[in-house]
């Protein structure tokens, strides 16, 4: 299959795989007895009505976008990051104890020291679970799951005890926050009477930063191979197991600062339920976007929007806010069977075929030595399917 087909192709099994996550969607919905029209209509389109649920939409991309660029790394490096929620935590005490403790220092130091500290905490607390991988080869997948409830824990326990507000002591409520931050340390707010906030310039460059460092650097040259084919890449002299390490290194800061930008954004103070389940909503939004940063921002915008709509039809269309992890699991279905498909060259030369055949073109695949994969270069390994005339025999002869 020629370039254009094959982007044909891939764009009709993205459209397929969306009407499937969109149709597993209206299923549940029908179950639940909800008006399915009404609550796909107030997911997607409610939230744009007004500026307030447009820049809302962006406020909640900003850590989804920074924690899927971090995902993006670590799987295009060859190891599973499902640790950005708790990496994420761990970046908010380091953030928050920052802020707080260095309040008199002003603005232009203080906010990149508490988000390179937000960026320090979720490094540390992801690069674990790289040196685990590369020093003793503990599952991934298990270590940062694991690592999750650990920070869970230990965030719940500074929040309630050793960083809670005096005030709440004083006043007996209890309510598990830290102080409130200084102002020094606040991101500015870019739009009066919004919560949209300096933190989307963060995300635009480091969006950036991500491209350069995979796709024109030695470094991320040498992540990728070994992400693609690890073998190959040790062979090649690429030490695998520090790029790991590096890989979960960089991971975990993305997810860290990803904490600090919305604690410094968006609440001001560290608080219980702040991470919002955007760790494992950032998987799902890196996988959307194909495992690169100029997909990955308009899937985070795209969730963003899911989000927010979801939040919505709970009043507006008397279907439970949950629903959206019901979708972000019939798209997640969708995006391992779209890259299936994408991914295989089989089905890819039976398309062809077919559309040849359809379209008066009959075509066969000519097997021999140099063309021993149909995916490769299949044009000159396929053969009109026309008889012989006398001309083409006598020359042949």
């Amino acid at each position: 299959m020629n370039r254009p087909g094959r982007l044909a192709y891939n764009a009709a099994v993205v459209v397929a795989a969306a009407a499937a996550a969109m149709g597993i969607g209206a299923i549940v919905l029908a179950a639940v007895g909800a008006d399915i029209m009404k609550a796909y209509a107030v997911i997607l389109t409610e939230p744009l009505k007004d500026l307030i649920g447009v820049t809302e939409i962006v406020v909640r991309a900003i850590p989804l976008s920074l924690i899927a660029l971090g995902i993006a790394v670590a799987f295009r490096s060859g190891i599973l990051n499902i640790g950005a929620e708790g990496q994420m935590m761990m970046g908010i005490l380091a953030s928050s104890a920052t802020a707080i403790a260095l309040g008199s220092l002003p603005k232009p130091v203080l906010v990149p020291l508490a988000i390179l500290a937000g960026a320090a905490g979720g490094a540390a607390w992801g690069g674990l679970a790289g040196l685990l991988k590369a020093r003793l080869e503990v599952n991934e997948i298990l270590s940062t799951v694991m690592l999750n409830y650990i920070a869970a824990q230990f965030y719940t326990f500074l929040l309630r005890g050793p960083m809670m507000d005096p005030e709440e002591l004083v006043m007996g409520s209890g309510t598990p926050q830290t102080l409130r931050m200084p102002r020094s340390a606040w991101l500015d707010r870019l739009i009066p009477g919004t919560r949209l906030h300096t933190g989307v310039f963060i995300v635009l460059a480091l969006a950036v930063v991500v491209f350069v460092l995979l796709w024109r650097t030695p470094v991320g040259f040498r992540m990728r191979a070994a992400g693609a084919e690890a073998k190959a890449a040790r062979y090649a002299g690429i030490k695998v197991q520090r790029y790991l390490v590096v890989a979960m290194l960089l991971s975990g800061a993305f997810a860290g600062t990803a904490g600090a930008v919305e604690i410094l954004g968006v609440h001001r103070r560290a608080i219980e339920g702040v991470s919002g389940g955007y760790g494992f909503t950032g998987i799902v939004v890196a996988l959307f976007g194909g495992l690169h940063p100029a997909g990955i921002i308009p899937a985070s915008l795209f969730f963003g929007l899911l989000l927010l709509g979801a939040d919505m039809t709970q009043r507006l269309a008397d279907v439970p806010a949950n629903m959206v992890l019901v979708l972000q699991g019939a798209i997640i279905l969708a995006i391992v069977s779209a890259r299936q498909f994408m991914n295989n060259p089989y089905a890819q030369d039976r398309l062809a075929r077919r559309l040849a055949k359809l379209f008066g073109r009959p075509e066969r695949y000519r097997a021999g030595p140099d063309c021993p994969d149909p995916s490769d270069s299949p044009d000159p390994c396929l053969a009109d399917e026309r008889p012989d005339d006398g001309a083409s025999g006598e020359a042949s002869r």
